[in-house]
């Protein structure tokens, strides 16, 4: 079922624009680039990577429980309607 909502997350998410961030990401990676080792870099890298991994991970985490949170109120809400039919007048289009 996670496979399928992590699709369906696919097919909606669009990036948000963050160049500005992007940019000063960019241009800290690079001064540290400059002041470390390669090993360090490496560090670095990776720290990045987890960072933007655990990002990611919350976003569809969220995505996932936002879905299932709407799920359960269709689910209420049907229960409800079906002992409480309402009216078609009541309707508004």
């Amino acid at each position: 079922m996670n496979e399928l909502l992590k699709a369906l997350y696919d097919s909606f998410y669009e990036n948000l624009p963050a160049m500005q961030l992007k940019a000063e990401i960019e241009h800290c990676h690079q001064k540290l680039i400059e002041k470390l080792d390669k090993p360090e870099r490496k560090l670095v890298l990776q720290i990045i990577d987890c960072k933007d991994q655990i990002a990611e991970d919350l976003s569809i985490d969220s995505f996932i429980a936002g879905f299932r949170v709407a799920m359960r109120l269709n689910q209420e809400l049907n229960i409800y309607e079906k002992g409480h039919p309402l009216p078609t007048s009541d309707f508004v289009e």
